[in-house]
């Protein structure tokens, strides 16, 4: 599950990327395109913000899975050795 979380928070970074990008190119200020460029930074800041959030998670939940893993190695090396 934490591989899945580091790509969407690497999803989300290059979105928020190409918005910060979109924000001081001549893109928001030209007929139709949405918004003005401090829509685009707030954008930017926003999925920023929920990159590193999800990032957090990513590396949470990886750490809970090794800690879960060692343990039940450790809990069959016990067993092994009471049953010898």
């Amino acid at each position: 599950m934490g591989r899945n979380l580091y790509i969407l928070a690497a999803t989300l970074g290059a979105l928020s990327l190409l918005s910060i990008v979109l924000s001081f190119t001549n893109v928001a200020q030209q007929p139709g395109s949405p918004g003005d460029a401090s829509l685009w930074r707030m954008t930017s800041i926003a999925l920023l913000c929920v990159a590193l959030i999800v990032t957090l998670l990513g590396v949470l939940s990886s750490l809970f899975e090794q800690a879960e893993r060692r343990h039940s190695i450790d809990r069959q090396q016990k067993r092994r050795r009471r049953s010898e």
